[in-house]
């Protein structure tokens, strides 16, 4: 029986070997992680992380030939091939800080590997690396392995890179059914053929041989950053065209749309939004950009970093715009959030635009009441008193500056408790749920002029209208009420 050990049990290592459990029922798949309450939520019946359709496949496979333990050594040193799935996350001082990718933990994990390590391996990167990462990696192997019982060749690695695209809220549908599954290797050797044949194997058990793509390691390695960085600029473009339409008096729906219909750039990723949030994508840009600058390409450099400068403006905008249009000051007033998640259909806050939409009106002195089906209160709390980039370490290591929010932050049950008595709404996440709401309703129990300020286009703006709001909507025809206001506060 092949064994397959996945170290890191977070939103990429959790959901990809449940997976490949249920698709290759011969297969041992363990996961590892350090963190005991981590392991013990993926052994319980109330998961780490919410994903649709997940909790059914571990539990058809949890058991079986799936299993999740703290005993990282043992699992590590019987598998055949290891998944490396630990976070990278930027740098926050030194050399590269605020762009470069942190690799203590991959650092360790491989050293880990090498000394736990008595038989040969394949060592697969799942994680997001700076390319050429693989590189440092067999360094560290080939210099700190044991040497094989019975005095013979010391055991021999060979490292595959294996990006994951997998979008949250859709990661199962994404793993079931992946666009491609790419695996790089050292094409130029028998054994680097061998690794990248073993594992296209497994993958060959549901994915069609045309969707399994291998290239050399840095072009796999390259290409995690550039599709990532080609799929926030395409949101940074159209954010940048919502600007402009609202000025003009044109609607960024529209304008999507007819854009979108031209089959050379397609209707996937140009819904404008406060902007674009998750663990990738300003992440892996901020790294492309590094890696541009360590490579001498300044004007490369210079071209994605304005990617997430578009971002950050934004939101800077869309707090500008709830400020300005409620003359000018939020102070003393409540302002309900709708939405914490980065998207919806899961809980994941990591870099989301409502962390720093609620930053803004707290810095305005709002107090502001925060409503998310999926993220819980303290996850609001520490998100909102982190540092930036402090997310991205495991839990234990994550400095809070100690914000003092109590007096100003709620976490409502529901959307009509979050808006009672409030001065505003603003809707951050797109949950299918804010569609339907009662608003009239909610406009009954909130002050007036009750203003909403609609951060994803989910609302019907003409509807809201009668009913008596001020309706701002991200890139569509202002309000007459706002018309009068300056875009800035």
């Amino acid at each position: 029986m092949v064994k397959i050990c996945c170290i890191g049990a977070g939103y990429v290592g959790g959901p990809t070997m449940a997976v490949i459990a249920l698709k290759c029922p011969d297969i041992e798949v363990v996961v590892v992680d350090i963190s005991e309450p981590r392991i013990a939520g993926w052994n319980s019946d109330h998961l780490p992380i919410y994903e649709p359709g997940l909790d059914d496949v571990v539990r058809q496979c949890r058991g079986r030939n799936l299993s999740f333990s703290t005993e990282v050594h043992r699992h590590v040193s019987d598998a055949d091939i290891v998944f490396v799935s630990v976070n990278t996350p930027t740098k926050t001082c030194g050399l590269g800080a605020g762009k470069a990718a942190d690799l203590t933990y991959w650092e360790s994990a491989a050293r880990m590997i090498a000394d736990v390590s008595v038989s040969d391996k394949i060592v697969v990167e799942k994680s997001t690396v700076p390319v050429k990462t693989a590189e440092a990696i067999e360094k560290i192997l080939s210099h700190n392995t044991h040497r094989r019982h019975g005095g013979g060749g010391g055991v021999r690695y060979q490292i595959l890179s294996n990006p994951e695209f997998l979008a949250e809220g859709t990661a199962v549908a994404d793993l079931l059914s992946p666009d491609r599954v790419l695996i790089g290797g050292r094409n130029d050797t028998p054994a680097g053929l061998a690794a990248v044949a073993a594992l296209r194997d497994v993958y060959a058990r549901w994915v069609p041989p045309d969707r399994i793509l291998t290239t050399n390691l840095w072009s796999a390695e390259l290409s995690k950053l550039a599709a990532n960085a080609f799929l926030a600029q395409r949101i940074s473009s159209v954010n940048a065209i919502s600007a402009l339409c609202e000025a003009t008096g044109a609607d960024v729906a529209q304008v999507a749309h007819s854009v979108g219909k031209d089959a050379r750039i397609g209707p996937h990723f140009l819904s404008a939004s406060v902007g674009f949030g998750g663990s990738c994508f300003q992440k892996d840009i901020l790294n492309l950009v590094y890696i541009c600058e360590c490579y001498g390409l300044p004007e490369v450099a210079s071209y994605w970093r304005e990617v997430i400068r578009i971002n950050d403006y934004q939101k800077g905008r869309f707090v500008n715009r709830v400020v300005a249009s409620m003359f000018n000051t939020v102070a003393g007033k409540k302002v309900a959030v709708l939405g914490f998640a980065f998207k919806k259909d899961t809980g994941d806050t990591r870099e989301t635009p409502a962390i720093d939409v609620c930053k803004g009106l707290l810095g305005d002195k709002a107090a502001v009441s925060i409503y998310d089906p999926q993220v819980t209160g303290e996850q609001v709390s520490r998100d909102l008193a982190m540092n930036k980039f402090d997310w991205d370490h495991p839990r234990h290591l994550q400095p809070i500056t100690g914000t003092d929010v109590a007096g100003q932050v709620a976490v409502a049950a529901d959307a009509y408790e979050a808006a009672r008595e409030a001065h505003a709404v603003c809707i951050l996440t797109e949950w299918d749920e804010f569609r339907g709401l009662d608003y009239k309703r909610m406009f009954d129990a909130m002050h007036k002029p009750a203003f909403i300020f609609d951060g994803r286009n989910v609302v019907d703006v003409a509807k809201l209208r009668e009913i008596g709001f001020v309706v701002y909507s991200i890139g569509k025809p202002l309000d007459d009420w706002l018309k009068d206001m300056p875009a800035v506060a």
